[in-house]
């Protein structure tokens, strides 16, 4: 990576002569202004110089740039890095937001991708803090109840490249060699298929990985599919809704193991933010830092409850059916932390915590993963993996920062707002009786005018009045 200095030449005569004049969308020009109040880019440079060299190497993106590029994924709901590069060559909004002139070439694909290569795990991890500290100074962050959920997202890998661990032989292969001992001829792909669909499968991680993606595992998704997938785990602050933390596992990673790497990264990310004062001075993040942990029945067992009371963590886990009564002989420790577990959710403040962990610990995982298109991954390896669930989950605090400013978390967001806006005022506009003629007088006979006379009209008073009173279609 190089010719740092060039680019940033190119930088200035952008602000110089085209920033101005250049097109923007409202809400990518307010989230610019908070990215540059908090010296967003100037932060992501100081942290990549290493990465950089000022004369060796192909031409670069700005750190800034680059960082920029993956939280339009986010807003513009695009999952893959070759389709964010598209949108942002077509787009002239995107262009000013990282800053782009008229004459210039955004950065394609393959260049997104090398600088993420290149970049490593703990500078996107430092740039999740940077936001994370973002969100503290405008008190969205308590950090004393924290809420840990995951979810799986399908890998970038195929079941049919998977090879045997001990062999390396496919799966094809790997079945007409039992086609071949079982009796049946090896090469009719039928009666292999055949005796594959009846005799008893389990396709076990221990057994089968696939090559060009290691770290992936096999996993039943949700919808009874089988996958290669990830697990993504994240923390979320239960008073706010900010993500305090988040990791990336084998899709098969038990929920009691990926909690040990889960709660200490959110412990160390609410530490770090205790001493951040807000806009006014006060000090918003719990002193004592993180005290209480909320999860589902999937987190439960003895031994992780007693390793939660050790650690001086209350914890709120819902327990499941016990199909008897269990055996404590040589557990005292574990029982009580069991005992006590039941007795925090069956109160009235931890029933509390389970109605808010569905509202506030289900609803990051729409944004990051359904309207931000991370549902399905575009990269390999569970450090890129990594990567892209950070920047992520920054900008999904980014959107909890905008909607405290706007009411809207991403463009398409605020576009819905503002026609909610212009709805509302037609309505208003609608309770004057000689509202419609007017309107139509004044706009004309145009197939606009009759769209919002129509809307005026179906919110008027009268015509709600007509709905509850109006005559059946039989004539009763």
């Amino acid at each position: 990576m190089g010719r740092r200095r060039q680019r940033e030449q190119q930088e200035v005569l952008f602000y110089a002569s085209e920033r101005a004049e250049a097109p923007g969308h409202p809400f990518y020009q307010r989230l610019n202004r908070v990215l540059e109040q908090a010296g967003f880019d100037r932060f992501c440079e100081e942290t990549c110089a290493k990465f950089y060299h000022d004369r060796l190497g192909r031409p670069s993106i700005a750190p800034g740039t680059y960082f920029r590029l993956l939280l339009v994924g986010f807003f513009e709901g695009i999952d893959s890095e070759r389709g964010i590069a598209w949108r942002v060559a077509d787009s002239l909004s995107l262009r000013q937001f990282l800053r782009y002139g008229m004459n210039e070439a955004t950065p394609d694909h393959v260049t997104v991708s090398r600088t993420r290569r290149l970049l490593d795990e703990e500078t996107h991890q430092a740039v999740f803090g940077f936001v994370l500290k973002q969100v503290a100074q405008r008190g969205l962050l308590k950090g004393k109840t924290v809420g840990i959920d995951a979810t799986t997202l399908e890998a970038n890998a195929a079941m049919k490249s998977i090879v045997r661990r001990d062999t390396g032989e496919s799966y094809m292969d790997y079945l007409r060699r039992l086609a071949a001992a079982a009796g049946i001829d090896p090469e009719d792909d039928a009666a292999v298929r055949q005796m594959d669909r009846q005799r008893k499968k389990k396709t076990s991680n221990e057994e089968w990985v696939n090559p060009h993606d290691p770290d992936a595992e096999v996993m039943k998704m949700k919808d009874g599919t089988t996958h290669l997938a990830y697990k993504a785990e994240h923390a979320v602050d239960l008073d706010t809704g900010a993500i305090v933390a988040v990791t990336a596992h084998g899709g098969a990673t038990g929920d009691t193991t990926s909690l040990k790497e889960t709660l200490p990264a959110a412990g160390e990310a609410v530490a770090e933010q205790i001493a951040t004062p807000r806009e006014d001075g006060s000090y918003g993040v719990n002193e004592k830092g993180l005290e209480e942990v909320v999860t589902d029945k999937g987190y439960h067992s003895g031994p992780a409850l007693r390793a939660l009371a050790e650690m001086g963590v209350r914890t709120y886990v819902s327990a499941p059916k016990q199909p008897g009564r269990r055996k404590w002989a040589g557990k005292a420790e574990e029982k009580a932390a069991v005992y006590a577990n039941r007795r925090r959710v069956e109160g009235a403040r931890g029933k509390q915590f389970l109605r808010r962990r569905g509202e506030l610990l289900e609803r990051p995982f729409a944004h990051q993963f359904e309207t931000g298109a991370l549902r399905r991954l575009h990269v390999r390896g569970r450090v890129n993996v990594a990567k892209r669930l950070l920047l992520q989950a920054a900008a999904c605090n980014l959107a909890l920062i905008m909607r405290t400013l706007g009411g809207a978390g991403t463009p398409r967001g605020l576009a819905d707002l503002r026609q909610k806006l212009i709805l509302t005022f037609l309505a208003l506009l609608g309770a004057l009786p000689e509202f419609s003629s007017e309107l139509q007088s004044t706009l004309g006979e145009t197939p606009v005018s009759r769209y919002f006379v129509k809307q005026a009209r179906l919110r008027s008073p009268a015509y709600s009045r007509w709905l509850e009173n109006r005559p059946l279609d039989t004539g009763c």
